[in-house]
């Protein structure tokens, strides 16, 4: 299993690993089948990435892609410090200490790149994403009430962020 940056070769396994997600997890933005995203579209999201500040790590075991971090850095000259982040990991392969290995990647990329905030959303009962989150040194800033609708149910969102 490695951690390494996206390439557009990856377009096909990385849609299939995100559908999983969207499939295996409420805490994803997408419900399932939602996601309408082809092949060609995925590849060019992930060659604006690259040509772009901002960052998509994978994480590969057998040649599938089980796992990911993305981080999207601030487009406007006050926020260019800052960048969003989402982390998505299949089922089988969380608490292995995956979700810890990518963000110290993210950490090492983000100070080489001169980004010294690091933000986040997060359900609010999404205990297991809180605890690494914390571990890793984000705090709670604010909360996002009624931020998304699952299952015909309001959840609330906490904004998380960490100063490098």
């Amino acid at each position: 299993m490695f951690i390494r940056k996206i390439s557009e070769g990856d377009a096909g396994k990385f849609l299939d690993m995100l559908k999983r997600l969207d499939a295996e997890t409420k805490y994803m933005m997408f419900e399932p089948k939602e996601r309408k995203t082809n092949e060609d579209e995925m590849k060019k999201k992930i060659k604006e990435t690259l040509d772009s500040d901002s960052l998509i790590l994978v994480v590969e075991d057998n040649n599938e892609i089980i796992g990911y971090l993305s981080v999207e850095r601030g487009f406007a000259n006050r926020i260019k410090h800052s960048g969003y982040i989402v982390i998505g990991i299949l089922n089988s392969y969380r608490g292995k200490g995956i979700g810890t290995k990518l963000f110290e990647h993210l950490e090492k990329w983000a100070t080489e790149n001169n980004i010294t905030r690091l933000e986040l959303t997060v359900m609010t009962n999404n205990e297991s994403g809180i605890r690494l989150y914390e571990k890793m040194g984000f705090k709670k800033e604010g909360i996002k009430e009624r931020s998304l609708k699952v299952d015909g149910e309001y959840i609330d969102e906490y904004y998380m962020a960490k100063l490098l």
